[in-house]
This record gives structure tokens, C-alpha cells and sequence, in this order.
């Protein structure tokens, strides 16, 4: 299980995934475009899941 929030990541939002690596990537960078209009590339969303878990390869 994999969680990522907006607000770790410098935005003043509540936003909050939790789910499978695939899952969190897709609807966080999803909502980082939709809501903040940054498009992260799925590459860089993979590197904050590897930071915060860096277990996780």
C-alpha cells in the first residue's frame, strides 16, 4: 500500500491517494494536473513513491 498527499509536496490541499504504486501514480499525477496545472510525468510521480518508500524499487 502506497500513499501520497498533496500538502507533502508543497500544495495547500488535502488531497490524499492510497493504493497500489500503479493506482497512486496515475490519480495523483491526475489530480496534480487537474487541480495545481502541473503535469508531472508518471517518471517523476514514480520518484516521490521511491523517496517516501525507498524500499520499494
Amino acid at each position: 500500500m502506497f500513499e501520497l498527499k498533496c500538502n507533502d509536496y508543497g500544495f495547500e490541499c488535502n488531497y490524499e491517494i492510497k493504493g497500489d504504486k500503479e493506482s497512486v501514480t496515475e490519480q495523483f499525477k491526475a489530480h496534480v494536473y487537474e487541480e495545481h496545472g502541473i503535469d508531472y510525468t508518471k517518471e517523476a510521480v514514480t520518484q516521490f513513491i521511491r523517496r517516501k518508500y525507498p524500499e520499494c524499487k
